[in-house]
């Protein structure tokens, strides 16, 4: 336990200055945001499709209030619990998309950068093909194709941003494993009589993995980007399947010229800061864990007090 404490506190004992308060800045937006997403049912005091309570149905287009603290829209639902409850749909589509893209890309890298030949190149092929149409683009087809045969549900949005970030992570872990598979100690484990599989688990994979945290995060925050453009395309989460703010921003545009405003300001916030924070936490880490970028903490040297000896004194 108390190793697993000092790994996650090396980031920021590692690192001073600009570098160390961007990743606490991004740790602690961040850190709302997932608070929000895993206690949603509990900060949020309605449903994201609420419409009424008790029999009394909500305002619309209500005013922030007391009762409604950043107010209602169109649909009579809590702006408020929907903010509350998109947190957690956004978490929740990005962690699955990053996850399906590790477990996918970065096996990939590692077998096609270490074995190469054939199978090499054919999925250098297809990843660069893939990497080469706009990223925004290829996710509103591969949504088009999965609402489709799944419906718009989160594992469909998740599978679209997952087409779209697959290739980076295999490119980043294929050229580390290249150049690190010609290292000393590969050829050492190889001399021994190593399998394949066992240089490839216990001697490649911890050194090729090392830029895969700071490319998660980042992918995360242009993930959160995406999915509110899919959203408010209407590619996305529908209204009455979870809260997603960037519906509710394609809704809020037939209030701005109204003067309604809460509906649209209070989404738009969420995005921008949760984007923010997972930015940050990227830039922080990118600095922390790249030799060329890291600084470290300088430790005073203090020298002890030199002593005159009777033999100087002659």
């Amino acid at each position: 336990m108390r190793g697993v404490l000092k790994l996650i506190a090396k980031p920021f004992t590692d690192t001073v200055g600009l570098a160390r308060w961007m990743l606490v800045i991004g740790v602690v937006l961040t850190a709302v945001f997932v608070v929000c997403a895993i206690f949603a049912p509990w900060l949020a005091p309605y449903g994201f499709a609420q419409s009424s309570v008790d029999g009394a149905r909500f305002p619309k287009v209500g005013a922030p209030s007391g009762t409604h603290w950043f107010g209602t829209d169109r649909l009579f639902f809590d702006v408020f619990s929907r903010v509350v409850w998109g947190a957690r749909t956004a978490i929740l589509v990005v962690v699955l998309s990053i996850l399906f893209c590790v477990v996918i890309g970065v096996p990939l890298g590692l077998v096609s950068g270490y074995f190469g030949g054939w199978p090499d190149r054919i999925l250098v092929l297809v990843m660069d093909a893939i990497f080469a149409f706009p990223s925004f683009l290829l996710a509103i087809v591969f949504s088009f194709l999965l609402t489709g045969i799944i419906g718009g549900s989160v594992i469909a949005v998740a599978l679209s941003l997952t087409a779209i970030y697959i290739p980076q992570y295999f490119r980043v872990v294929r050229n580390t494993t290249v150049s690190a598979k010609e290292a000393t100690y590969v050829e050492a484990a190889r001399a021994i009589g190593a399998t394949d599989g066992v240089v490839m688990r216990r001697y490649l994979f911890g050194n090729v993995v090392q830029s895969v945290p700071v490319l998660a995060t980042l992918n995360a925050a242009d993930a959160i980007l995406t999915l509110a453009g899919l959203g408010f395309l209407g590619l996305g989460i529908q209204s009455t399947d979870a809260a997603e703010w960037g519906h509710d921003l394609n809704r809020a545009l037939a209030d701005a010229g109204s003067g309604v405003w809460w509906t649209g300001l209070y989404p738009g916030l969420a995005i921008v800061l949760l984007v923010t924070g997972l930015t940050l936490v990227g830039e922080g880490l990118n600095e922390t864990l790249n030799p060329t970028l890291r600084r470290r903490r300088l430790l005073p040297v203090v020298l002890p007090a030199r002593t005159t000896t009777s033999e100087e004194v002659r």
